[in-house]
């Protein structure tokens, strides 16, 4: 009986530890929530990760690829969706969590706060917002190849 107690005690304490442990990989391919666009999360350099677009559901408009319309800018409205950045600079913020982003949403030509956190391998939770993360909302992108 004592030996059993002894284990159980044992795996105890170290179970937390092995949950606790999982740390997820941010680089990789994520689809957007309604799967209209891929992007590929990467680290240009050791300190923060950004995204850029790699496959779009619809990539022409009238036999041409797709360009950034909506932008404020005028001047960058000529230049394609595809290989765009739109996610700058997050950085690592604690286990599986970033932060201090931006996030340009070239559907509507806003750029935006933002801050992920990997809940799975294959699932983040992307949060947009302007000012305070209150004041904002949340995405999940899944993990794609």
């Amino acid at each position: 009986m004592k030996k059993i107690i002894l284990l159980l005690t044992a795996l105890a304490m170290f179970l937390p530890v092995t949950l606790s442990a999982q740390i997820y990989n941010l680089e990789g391919f994520w689809h957007d929530p309604d799967k209209t666009t891929k992007v590929q999360i990467y680290q240009p350099y050791e300190d923060y990760f950004c995204g850029k677009i790699v496959w779009l559901k619809e990539p022409l408009v009238n036999g041409k690829p797709k360009l950034d319309m909506k932008n404020p800018d005028p001047t960058l409205r000529s230049r394609p969706l595809m290989d765009l950045v739109i996610i700058k600079g997050l950085v690592p913020a604690g286990k599986n969590k970033y932060e201090n982003g931006t996030f340009y949403d070239y559907n509507t030509g806003n750029t935006y706060s933002t801050k992920a956190e990997l809940t799975s391998q294959n699932t983040m939770k992307l949060r947009k917002y302007i000012g305070v993360s209150l004041m904002g909302h949340t995405e999940t992108w899944t993990r794609t190849k």
